[in-house]
């Protein structure tokens, strides 16, 4: 078993008053405090600064297959991933020569190059849906960009989005957003100008009732993630893609489908493969860089001739295409193309999550276990989870006792109850079995510690 040191504030929130903290990590804690005076919040994205969880922050040094390294020197099996993209696992031999090797030629042209061609055809030979696609720098860029994309071809300006549902910090679907927001409890961002927000019509996930009573002649587009991950994971109900599917056909607004999480993570075609059903606009990220920035966003010839230089609809980056994050994503989709990775992540994933269910039966604690693939939430909840309103039922207190539990062990989690884990292809069935007996231990102490 590996032994941390998880790290609880000098001042904690309230609920971990019962608790005696454990020593920090020295490392860790003097980086933190250096990174808060220069840093808002000490972190260059919301959620890694553990608020939804209480404690110091991690500092990585590296990380290699299934584990990460932080900078004192301590050692845990990584369910995070870098939040989605680490598949094959960090460090894939193949993935690291590909970008040695696109390193040598240079780190940024901006021009053309032949490897951004050739991954773009990998993506749509992939995905179906899409003949097209433009190569952006991230997931944030893919998703504003296809919102523009289904304006200029819709003529119409407002957008439907679900509760809980996070597409990157766009004005616009920074509306009753999950992830960070959800996280810290701000449903709406500040700095988002009234007018601009008033564009968004955000409503329950898996409720086609709600959609259909707010759905008008003036809506460009439906987004939506197809497996939410930023509520945590939280899985489509059965029709309820297909649904917003036939809403769009019936209304004429265009279906957007966020994948930049699930994009050949949950399957090589994506979620839309998996549910069956074929977007307009499909947004990808994370997995296609291979661990680099990097975001696509495509959909049909027609749709995708309205982008510049071809059409009327502007959209530039310096960096898209950029050689070393489109030499990872080659090397990254070219191992899991035609192999059993899929079907390995499926049986490691259930075979966690029966037992986690059969150890949180064993200690009384009520949970719900939400899964797709190698992508999963344990909800502190006796459920079900299908929606924002009920992942945020969970008890946060006891997420953040399990979280703590479970660094202590050695196993990095995702420091919030409302985003998703995710295993890689490195996580071997030994690595299975030591985070089923290490839940087994954390759940006992959270059973013990709040029904005392």
């Amino acid at each position: 078993m590996g032994v941390t040191g998880a790290r609880l504030p000098r001042t904690n929130p309230p609920f971990f008053h019962r608790y005696n903290p454990p020593a920090m990590g020295k490392q860790s804690d003097a980086l933190f405090q250096r990174a808060q005076q220069v840093i808002p919040g000490g972190v260059n994205s919301p959620v890694r600064a553990f608020r939804g969880v209480g404690g110091t922050p991690l500092f990585i040094e590296q990380a290699l297959g299934a584990r990460i390294f932080d900078v004192d020197n301590l050692q845990y099996i990584d369910c995070v991933g870098s939040w989605g993209p680490m598949i094959l696992g960090h460090g894939h031999r193949y993935v690291v020569e590909a970008v040695k090797k696109a390193a040598t030629r240079g780190f940024s042209f901006g021009a053309p190059t032949a490897g951004e061609v050739e991954l773009a055809e990998m993506v749509i030979q992939a995905v179906p849906s899409i003949e097209m696609l433009r190569l952006v720098s991230s997931g944030t860029e893919a998703t504003m960009s296809a919102l523009r994309l289904a304006r200029a071809a819709t003529g119409r300006k407002k957008i439907i989005k679900f509760d809980g549902g996070y597409h990157g910090h766009v004005d616009s679907l920074l509306v009753k957003a999950g992830s960070g927001g959800a996280t810290f409890n701000v449903p709406d961002s500040a700095g988002v100008p009234k007018e601009v927000a008033e564009l968004t019509i955000s409503v329950a996930y898996n409720d086609l009732e709600a959609v259909r009573a707010v759905i008008s002649d003036d809506v460009a587009a439906i987004i939506v993630e197809p497996v939410a991950g930023n509520m945590g994971c939280v899985p489509p109900r059965e029709g309820f893609l297909q649904g917003l599917r036939k809403i769009c056909d019936d209304s004429g607004a265009l279906l957007i489908l966020d994948e930049v999480m699930t994009g050949f993570r949950v399957a090589y075609g994506g979620a839309q493969s998996l549910y069956n059903v074929t977007p307009d606009i499909t947004t990808l990220g994370k997995v296609i860089g291979g661990g680099m920035p990097i975001g696509a966003y495509g959909g049909k010839k027609k749709l995708m001739e309205l982008v510049s230089p071809l059409g009327p609809m502007y959209q530039a980056g310096t960096l898209s295409g950029n050689p070393i994050a489109v030499a990872a994503g080659k090397a990254t989709l070219g191992v899991l193309k035609n192999s059993a990775i899929y079907s390995d992540l499926e049986e490691r994933s259930a075979e966690f999550e029966a037992g986690v269910r059969a150890a949180a039966e064993k200690h009384g604690v009520p949970i719900t276990f939400n899964r797709v693939g190698s992508m999963w939430t344990l909800f502190f909840t006796d459920g079900p989870v299908f929606d924002f309103e009920s992942a945020n039922k969970s008890n946060r207190e006891k997420f953040a006792r399990f979280f703590h539990l479970m660094l202590g062990e050695g196993v990095y989690l995702p420091p919030s109850q409302l985003e998703a884990a995710f295993f890689s292809a490195a996580h071997a069935k030994k690595d299975i079995l030591q985070l089923i007996e290490r839940a087994d231990r954390s759940l006992k102490k959270v059973a013990w510690e709040f029904e005392k």
